[in-house]
C-alpha cells in the first residue's frame, strides 16, 4: 500500500521545491531504501513531463555539490589508490553539465558507514572534485540548474535521533510540513517571515554573537543573506550568508555533537583571529577535527552563518540535513562559501557546526535583534 505522506512529498518536491517544467532533465539520486519515495518522485515528475533518471547508490551518498554518479563511493574511500580517489569519471564530468534539476534522497541504512576511513583520503577524494564542484556552484547561481536534498526515514536514522521509526517519520514529516492539508501554503507563509529577517541584516554589516562559551564578532555587510524556505534542501528554515573572510574573530563554543563524513566531534571549541580557526579543542574526535582544518587553506575559515528558524524541528538528531535549521539556533560552516551569498573562501571541507541560542543573543551593528532563540524585529 502506497504511504499518502509518500505521495505528497513527492509532489511537494517536483512542483514546490524544483520547479519542474515539461522537458527538464532531472536526476534523482538514492539510497534503495528511499525506493518507495523515489518511485513517487518518478512518477509525479513523469506528469510534469520531465525526463527522470535514477541513480541508486549502494553506499553512502555524498553531499550536494558532488554529483552522485558512483554508487561504490565508500569501497573506493577504503580501498581505491591514491591516483584512483583522485580519477575523474567522464560521467562525473558529464552529470554536472546534462541536467536540469538534480535530487539527493540521504535513507542510510549505516549512519556510520564512512566512519574509520582516514580523514586524508576523504579530503583527497573531495579536492580533486574542487572544479565540478564550481560548476554545479556556478549553474546553480545562474538558474541552469536547480537542486534540492531530502532525507527518507529509515531505521538506521531514527535510532541516531534516539526515536521509534514511527516517530521518527511523524518528527520528518511534520518538520516539512508534510502532516499539513497545504504544506506549499506553509513553505510560503515561511518563505514571508524569513524574508522579514532576510531584509533587516541586509542593512546591517557587524552581527555579535553572545552564548554560553561563544563570543564571536563578524560582518556580512555587502553580503547576500539568502532565503531558504524548502527549495535548497527539504525540509528548510534557515538565513544565511557568508562572512567577510577575515572579519570572524572570537571565541565559539559548539553546543552539539558536530558530525562530518561519519565521524561525530563533541565538544568542539573555535578561536578565531583575523578569519582563521587559531586554536581548536574538541572532548572527542580531536584528531579528526585538526585533520579537517588542516586538508587546505579555506578549511579554517568560516564559509557561512546562518539562523536555523524552523521551530518545527525541536531536538537534534544527528542529521545535518535536520539540526542546522532547528528553531533557535545558529550554526556556521568552516570551509568552502557559497559563492550566491558573495563569498569567496574555496574548500574542499564545508563542516556545519551548530549552536543552542536559546539563551544566547545576536547584535546587528549594536542593537539587539535576536534574544533566547527568537528574532525580536
Amino acid at each position: 500500500m502506497v504511504d499518502q505522506r509518500h505521495q505528497k512529498l513527492a509532489q511537494v518536491l517536483v512542483d514546490y521545491s524544483l520547479g519542474i517544467q515539461p522537458g527538464d532533465r532531472l536526476l534523482i539520486a538514492a539510497q534503495p531504501a528511499a525506493a518507495p519515495l523515489v518511485r513517487e518522485i518518478y512518477r509525479a515528475a513523469l506528469r510534469a513531463g520531465a525526463y527522470p533518471s535514477v541513480r541508486l547508490w549502494l553506499a553512502a551518498l555524498p553531499p550536494i555539490g558532488l554529483l552522485a554518479v558512483d554508487s561504490m563511493f565508500d569501497v573506493l574511500l577504503r580501498e581505491g589508490s591514491e591516483d584512483q580517489l583522485r580519477y575523474l569519471h567522464q560521467l562525473e564530468i558529464q552529470a554536472v553539465e546534462s541536467f536540469d534539476a538534480y535530487l539527493a534522497i540521504w535513507a542510510d541504512e549505516n549512519t556510520r558507514s564512512l566512519s574509520g576511513i582516514e580523514p586524508e583520503r576523504i579530503a583527497l577524494y573531495k579536492q580533486a572534485r574542487l572544479d565540478i564542484r564550481k560548476r554545479f556552484n556556478q549553474r546553480a547561481i545562474s538558474g541552469e540548474l536547480r537542486w534540492s536534498g531530502t532525507v527518507f526515514p529509515t531505521q538506521a536514522h531514527a535510532q541516531e535521533a534516539g526515536m521509534s521509526l514511527a516517530d521518527y517519520e511523524d518528527f520528518v514529516y511534520a518538520a516539512g510540513y508534510l502532516d499539513q492539508e497545504d504544506p506549499v501554503q506553509s513553505w510560503r507563509r515561511l518563505a514571508e517571515e524569513q524574508q522579514r529577517v532576510v531584509n533587516f541584516l541586509k542593512q546591517h554589516d557587524e552581527i555579535h554573537i553572545v552564548a554560553q562559551g561563544t563570543d564571536l564578532r563578524c560582518r556580512t555587510g555587502g553580503r547576500t543573506w539568502l532565503n531558504a524556505d524548502g527549495k535548497f534542501n527539504f525540509p528548510d528554515g534557515e538565513v544565511f550568508t557568508s562572512p567577510i573572510k577575515e572579519s570572524v574573530n572570537g571565541r565559539v563554543r559548539i553546543s552539539y555533537p558536530a558530525v562530518h563524513a561519519g565521524t561525530q566531534v563533541e565538544g568542539v571549541c573555535l578561536t578565531f583571529q583575523d578569519g582563521e580557526v587559531v586554536e581548536a579543542s574538541a572532548s572527542r574526535g580531536q584528531d579528526f577535527l585538526v585533520a579537517m582544518l588542516d586538508q587546505d587553506p579555506g578549511a579554517r575559515f568560516v564559509g557561512e552563518i546562518a539562523f536555523g528558524l524552523n521551530y518545527n524541528i525541536r531536538r537534534f538528531t544527528h542529521n545535518i540535513a535536520f539540526d542546522e535549521k532547528m528553531g533557535g539556533t545558529m550554526h556556521l560552516a568552516l570551509g568552502s562559501a557559497y559563492p550566491e551569498t558573495g563569498g569567496l573562501n574555496e574548500s574542499a571541507l564545508h563542516w556545519d557546526m551548530i549552536c543552542d541560542m536559546w539563551e544566547g543573543q545576536v547584535y546587528a551593528d549594536g542593537q539587539l535583534c535576536y534574544q533566547n532563540g527568537e528574532f525580536m524585529i
